[in-house]
This record gives structure tokens, C-alpha cells and sequence, in this order.
């Protein structure tokens, strides 16, 4: 039996991360060895065909954000998850033989393999044969053509999983019989893999946490673990159970863990707070890793890019907009990817705010289409009105609204309502008088705004003590 160790056999892969400069955006050492699966791109495709299906995002739209009719589009999902527009036993077949192969075929595959993944430049297109996820997107979308995996194919395939998952577990004994600690770590990666490609998040989730628990784990094997779990549990939109993985990851990495690593949780973790709605916290860690990102398998790098300027456009000062994101090299080499979104940022800084409004409304669906943005699509768009409406008051003491609303390329009537609900809510620092037609600033200094701050939450606070005095009493 071969010596213990501390897994970790990144050491070539450092060296070799460390003698050549990469481009930002490429995978890191420790990001080419991360799984494929579950595919996040896919889970963006899924996620616009059900838009699409619930008519909150058109047939128009989707065709100019994805290239492609949304009808050929859910055909390409289905086709990914089933069985690749193959027969079910062909599939099965062609499944099989990659796990009933003796070690030495096993070792020349993935050679061959590691070759070919090296040359490959286009999306994968292997089949899933997710059963699980098949059964979803046949409810939820209707999806009944008459090529449409039947129940008894899905019960086939499930079958064939069971059988595929025992070989492997069969593996793991024999490694831990036979070979040392690398060999039983990569025995179990093998098992948590193929539930996250082809299984529920459930059983993924739980041969994840075997690898986690393996003795000797290294802290970068260990992190590497745990930002897969991330990406499974995105995958299947259980954002709770994300923000709990990635809490551990992050005790994980306190105790050590190279850059490469430290930089891609940090990707992560800007990820979970966009889904939790924390904004600021979000646009903190997106700009930080706009030079360091190399998460490709979390996202594309121009989908980060437009995470990182939609969300810095709201807290960043109008200086470090424009060194930040207009100016900013690592965006420049994607701008023509994120054009919306560009343009964006260049209206609100040279103060053109008719044609800002213009881009809102075309960023729109840009913001329906991406499962992270789409259910902060409205409260996102509300922050950057007021974000433009402030900029404007920010240079006048009054303005007539006839001004401002020429300005924004908007009519009066429809300025006033959206001015009054902002004043209302205590967005907007300003009042108006309705008799004159005049926007008058307002714009406290920053100890008032202080003492207002404080006022406000020493008031909750009071608030909140007078409710658990209520409770201790009871």
C-alpha cells in the first residue's frame, strides 16, 4: 500500500500557473482541474427558457440576448440534458463503456482525453442523462413532442446510474485496499462528479461531503470540494444551501490556501451575495477580482464584467467610475460583449440622461435573462433611476420640472410621479412645489446626516429592546 500524505497534487500545477502569465479570464492551475459539471451556462439557458415559458421574457428579446430562437433553444436543452438526440440504449451503451474498461484502458482514455479537452475551444455537448432534471423541465415547460423521453427511458437511465455509481464506489474500496490516500481522494471525486452531472443535488451533495471528511484532505483539495457543492447547489437554485457551503470554504481558507484559490472563493462569494440581494457587499468583491478572475466554470468573464459595473455603478464615486470601469483595461478587452451595459456606465458619467433612460430600457432584459439578476431585475433598475435622478438634483438647488423632464427625455406628468415616490420613500434628498413647477434640493450636510442616522437606528433599537422586554416578562 502506498505511503499516507496530505492530499494535494497541485504542486506541477502551481509551477506551472506561476512560470506563465495568463490571460485574466483564462482558468487558473486549480480551475482547469475543477468538474465541468454541473454546467453553469446550461443552468443560464434553462433558466431563459422558462422566462421565455412565463412570458416574462419575449421570444424577441431572448433571440438577440442568445443568438437563437427560444423554440431551438429549449430543443438544445432538452437534447443536453436526455440523451443527446441518441436512443436511450445507444446512450446507455456508450455510458457504460467508458466505466467497464480495465485500469490500463482507464489510464490511456484519459490521457487521450486530457489531449483532446487541451484542443477543445467549443461548449461540450455530452449528453447529461439526467433523469432528475429531464422530469423537471417536462413539467414545468410542458415539453411533450414526440421524441420526449418517456418514464420507462427515465427509470432505464436511472438504473443505468445506480449500476455506474456501485463501479465506482467498488473503486473506492479498492483503492483505499490497494493504493494510497490520492488515489481513494480521486476514487471519491469520480463518485461526487457523476452524481453532479447526472443526479439530483441530493445524492451530489452527500458524496461531496465524503470527500470533505477524508482524512489528510489538504486545505486546497478540501476548498476545491466545497466550490464544487457551491456550484450544485446554484445549479439547482438553492441559494441557502450555497451561502452555507461557501461559509465553510471560507473557515477553510483562514487556515492557509494559495492566491489561486483565496482569489476564485472571493469569485464565489460575490456570486452568493448577488443572489442574496446584497449589493454593496457584491460590488466590493466583483471589482476586486475583475483583474485576478479566472472562474470559468463559474461563469463567463463578460458575465462578470457586467455583474461587477451593474452593481458598482450604484456605490462607486463618479472618479472611480470612470478609472474603474470606463477606463479600466481588463473591461475595455470585453466591451464589445457588454455593450448595453457600457453604454451604460458612459451616459451616467457624461450626464446624457435621455439616452441613460434608453439604456435602462434595454438593459432590461439583459437582467430578466441571467438567473442571478432576474429576480433583482425591478430593485436593481428602481436603484439605478434614483442613482441618476440624484446625479441631476446633485448640480441645481431648484429646477423647474419641465427642465429636468426635457432633460431625461420624459414627460412632466410621468417625472413627477416617479420624483414623488423617491421623495416619499426618503430617496431623494428634494421637494417639490407643485404650484411653481420647481424641484427644490434639499441636501443635508454630512454630521446631519450622521445624527439622522443614528436618530433613525437608535430608534430600532429601542424599538427592538421594548419587544424582548415584553418577551423576558412573560
Amino acid at each position: 500500500m502506498a505511503p499516507s500524505m496530505d492530499i494535494d497534487d497541485n504542486v506541477d500545477k502551481k509551477s506551472k500557473s506561476t512560470t506563465a502569465a495568463k490571460k485574466v479570464g483564462t482558468p487558473s492551475a486549480s480551475s482547469e482541474e475543477a468538474s465541468p459539471h454541473p454546467d453553469m451556462s446550461l443552468a443560464q439557458d434553462i433558466h431563459r427558457v422558462m422566462m421565455v415559458h412565463s412570458s416574462t421574457l419575449s421570444v424577441e428579446d431572448a433571440t438577440a440576448i442568445v443568438g437563437m430562437d427560444p423554440a431551438a433553444l429549449l430543443d438544445k436543452v432538452i437534447s443536453r440534458v436526455g440523451t443527446g438526440g441518441k436512443s436511450v440504449e445507444e446512450a446507455i451503451k456508450e455510458n457504460e463503456a467508458k466505466y467497464n474498461k480495465t485500469e490500463e484502458d482507464s489510464t490511456e482514455d484519459k490521457k487521450k482525453d486530457e489531449e483532446e479537452d487541451s484542443d477543445k475551444t467549443e461548449e461540450i455537448v455530452e449528453p447529461l442523462l439526467n433523469a432528475a432534471l429531464y422530469r423537471h423541465l417536462q413539467s414545468t415547460l410542458g415539453y411533450n413532442k414526440s421524441d420526449a423521453l418517456s418514464e420507462v427511458n427515465l427509470t432505464a437511465i436511472e438504473a443505468h446510474h445506480e449500476a455506474i455509481i456501485k463501479i465506482l464506489r467498488e473503486n473506492i474500496t479498492k483503492a483505499k485496499d490497494e493504493a494510497g490516500d490520492m488515489e481513494v481522494l480521486h476514487a471519491h471525486m469520480d463518485v461526487a462528479r457523476y452524481c453532479a452531472k447526472c443526479t439530483t443535488k441530493e445524492m451530489a451533495l452527500s458524496a461531496y461531503e465524503e470527500v470533505v471528511a477524508l482524512p489528510k484532505l489538504s486545505i486546497g483539495k478540501k476548498l476545491d470540494a466545497y466550490l464544487e457543492m457551491t456550484r450544485v447547489c446554484s445549479f439547482w437554485g438553492d441559494w441557502k444551501s450555497m451561502n452555507e457551503t461557501l461559509t465553510k470554504a471560507a473557515k477553510v481558507i483562514e487556515k492557509g490556501g494559495d492566491w489561486d484559490r483565496r482569489n476564485r472563493l472571493k469569485a464565489y462569494q460575490a456570486m452568493s451575495y448577488l443572489c442574496s440581494r446584497d449589493l454593496k457587499s457584491a460590488s466590493t468583491l466583483l471589482v476586486e477580482g475583475i483583474a485576478t478572475f479566472s472562474c470559468a466554470e463559474l461563469c463567463e468573464y463578460s458575465e462578470f464584467i457586467m455583474y461587477a459595473i451593474v452593481t458598482n455603478l450604484l456605490y462607486l464615486k463618479r472618479t472611480e467610475v470612470k478609472k474603474s470601469i470606463i477606463d479600466g483595461s481588463e473591461i475595455l478587452q470585453v466591451s464589445k460583449d457588454i455593450p448595453v451595459v457600457m453604454q451604460l456606465a458612459n451616459t451616467l458619467y457624461e450626464c446624457d440622461y435621455k439616452a441613460y433612460l434608453h439604456t435602462l430600457v434595454d438593459l432590461q432584459p439583459h437582467l430578466v435573462a441571467n438567473r442571478y439578476l432576474q429576480p433583482h431585475a425591478g430593485y436593481i433598475l428602481r436603484e439605478l433611476h434614483v442613482l441618476a435622478f440624484q446625479q441631476f438634483l446633485d448640480s441645481y438647488q431648484s429646477v423647474t420640472l419641465e427642465s429636468m423632464a426635457t432633460s431625461f427625455g420624459v414627460g412632466v406628468e410621468f417625472l413627477d410621479l416617479q420624483l414623488s415616490r423617491f421623495i416619499a420613500a426618503g430617496r431623494l434628498t428634494a421637494k417639490i412645489d407643485k404650484y411653481g413647477g420647481v424641484v427644490e434640493t434639499n441636501r443635508p450636510d454630512w454630521k446631519n446626516a450622521r445624527y439622522q442616522e443614528m436618530i433613525q437606528k437608535g430608534d430600532l433599537l429601542l424599538n427592538r429592546i421594548q419587544k424582548l422586554g415584553r418577551v423576558v416578562d412573560l
